[in-house]
């Protein structure tokens, strides 16, 4: 995308502003974006750079964009990776998605990957390890002090909520949704435009996470196992297919969404209906037991066991999205762009090899 006129020297001015005050050691603050007006730039296409490309959540973004017969006349989008030779860069290329090189971990590759880029959509995986936190966080960072030196206009941020906040410092482990939160917040003081989508549980977890999956009794039955309530409700999404119906609702009304948080789920089940639903579609019998948290712990992976600990019990007291998580779902479904997957048509689309989840490997959510 090219600038023309006043309009370079809008998005000049704004990022020499916020440069300086980065230099100087100050606070950039929205009075900056409050000062400087960038001229509309809605008779131009306009350059979509997306992170995550080739994972679940960008290439949910990407296929609904594309697929979208307003929006994918007003965007180009750039697919951001950090392999872009890899098979599903290529297949990216072969759909007409301009395909670059960027790593949220190298500020340097950021600066050319956003530049000429008017929108944004940024995600982060989690991060394991005694540097965890700031590792994400610092992922979230780079792209956005990237973005707004850059001149983008908007950025759009996966989100999750501050578990150690809503919980008053009483669940600490959960670092995947602290770290995002974190990234959320600080987006929010920098002179760009922004809005937020927080995902729900994902419908492949139990795919991409076998040790979440039913396990094989002794009786012939397969049991899913937690040491919460059976009545813990969890909001589910289709991430793959349906993260982009969210984000394409704020691309096509910008204004509206702008400094709001989008809670992006289709509906909600308790473990109970999840197991049954579970058993319906892989004609296996699957019950639900309340076991110890002791005997949840042994379950888990040792690496990520005081996460899982932690995310159950704050789900099973505040809500996955924190107090008015039942509203907070119905509300943002409203506001999808497209029919949302429900949990049984995907577990029917895609139904839980049993057998494979005993031999399976970790696939970290989030991607």
């Amino acid at each position: 995308m090219s600038f023309h006129g006043q309009g370079l020297v809008g998005v000049n001015l704004r990022s020499s502003a916020y440069l300086m005050a980065r230099s100087s050691g100050g606070k950039p603050s929205d009075r900056i974006q409050d000062i400087i007006s960038l001229p509309s730039s809605s008779t131009m296409t306009k350059t979509l750079a997306v992170f995550g490309a080739t994972g679940r959540q960008g290439s949910s973004v990407i296929n609904n964009v594309l697929a979208d017969p307003e929006l994918s006349q007003i965007f180009n989008v750039r697919a951001i990776t950090r392999d872009a030779d890899s098979d599903k860069a290529k297949k990216l290329k072969a759909m007409g998605v301009e395909v670059v090189s960027g790593d949220a971990n190298d500020p340097a590759s950021l600066d050319t990957a956003l530049r000429d880029v008017h929108t944004v959509f940024a995600m982060t995986a989690p991060a394991f390890g005694p540097d965890a936190f700031e590792v994400q966080f610092n992922s979230v960072k780079n792209i956005a002090d990237a973005a707004v030196a850059q001149g983008v206009e908007y950025i759009i941020f996966s989100t999750l909520p501050s578990i150690v906040d809503i919980s008053g410092g009483k669940y600490k482990a959960v670092i995947p949704f602290d770290a995002k939160a974190k990234g959320e917040e600080y987006i929010r003081t920098l002179p760009i435009k922004s809005a937020f989508v927080s995902l729900g549980y994902f419908m492949d977890n139990f795919q991409s996470q076998p040790f979440l999956a039913p396990r094989p009794s002794d009786d012939g039955s397969w049991v899913m196992v937690r040491h919460t309530s059976p009545n813990e409700v969890l909001p589910f999404i289709d991430a793959h297919a349906d993260t982009g119906k969210f984000v394409t609702a704020i691309l096509a009304e910008p204004d509206k969404f702008n400094g709001k948080r989008v809670c992006a789920a289709a509906s909600l089940h308790t473990i109970e209906e999840v197991a049954a639903i579970l058993a319906k579609t892989t004609g296996k019998k699957i019950v639900f037991k309340v076991v110890s948290e002791e005997e949840m712990r042994a379950t888990l992976p040792d690496f990520a066991a005081d996460i899982f600990i932690d995310a159950f019990n704050y789900g099973n007291e505040y809500g996955y999205f924190g107090p008015g998580t039942a509203e907070l779902v119905a509300e943002g479904a409203k506001l999808a762009r497209g029919r949302l997957t429900t949990f049984e048509e995907y577990q029917e689309k895609h139904p839980l090899q049993l057998e494979d989840t005993l031999a399976g490997t970790w696939r970290p959510g989030g991607e």
